[in-house]
């Protein structure tokens, strides 16, 4: 289960069962408040899970209720890892590479993490370099 908190306890020791996963919103302004929450997530639950049960949805409204259910099947939970595992799919590390997101049903919480969801009008879209 994942509890909200200003001051999540998840350090990420190995000994802890809870990590700390810092979700930000594809609203998020540095300049203004930031669209983030911090969860404290038991260790080995899939990021998909714990995003909705956060209220922290990875789909598009079309595609709340249209998805394969966290089967890594339809690619619609995309999101961004930020800080945390790195890819160790090799289909996952060659679209990390070239810019995609990762598919959060896919993702196992199992050490710190941050998260960005993305904007989802066109989703699929490369993240571009500056």
């Amino acid at each position: 289960m994942a509890q909200r908190s200003g001051d999540p306890t998840g350090t990420g020791d190995p000994g802890d069962d809870t990590v700390r996963v810092v979700v930000i919103g594809p609203d998020a302004d540095a300049a203004d408040e930031p669209d983030r929450t911090e969860l404290a997530v038991e260790r080995g639950r899939t990021l998909r899970d714990v995003l909705l049960e956060a209220d922290r949805s990875p789909y598009a409204a079309a595609t709340e209720r249209l998805n394969c259910g966290g089967r890594g099947l339809c690619a619609t939970c995309g999101v961004r890892i930020r800080d945390g595992p790195a890819p160790s799919h090799w289909h996952d590390r060659l679209a990390d590479r070239f810019g995609y997101p990762r598919l959060s049903c896919q993702v196992v919480v199992d050490r710190p993490m941050t998260v960005e969801l993305v904007d989802k009008r066109i989703w699929g879209g490369r993240e571009r370099s500056p």
